[in-house]
């Protein structure tokens, strides 16, 4: 199955498109795509190597150690990116002040 990665990248502004930070995280935006798109890259490579003779002794590729480098990244990325989108949710206590202040006038 083929990634259309421009429709991601387009999803993820659209969440966006209302926020004032929106230009400002477009280059955020782009480099989760372009981790996701390098993730699926080095999912297609062999995360172990298996000793030819022994089974039992295995080391991991540098495939392995770029994918963990890039997860994280990426992990940061997306946590960022909630941390904004929940900024912009009001909360409870909002939503409490909000009918306090009502209520005052």
């Amino acid at each position: 199955m083929q990634k259309n990665y421009d429709e991601r990248r387009q999803k993820l502004r659209d969440l966006f498109q209302d926020n004032d930070m929106a230009e400002v995280i477009s280059p955020l935006i782009d480099e989760i795509v372009e981790l996701e798109r390098r993730m699926d890259e080095l999912r297609q490579l062999p995360f172990i190597q298996i000793h030819p003779k022994n089974r039992a002794i295995q080391k991991v590729t540098p495939a392995s150690r770029q994918y963990k480098e890039c997860s994280q990244s990426y992990m940061n990325g997306i946590r960022i990116l909630i941390g904004i989108l929940k900024k912009d949710e009001p909360t409870a206590a909002d939503e409490l002040a909000k009918k306090l202040e009502d209520f005052m006038l």
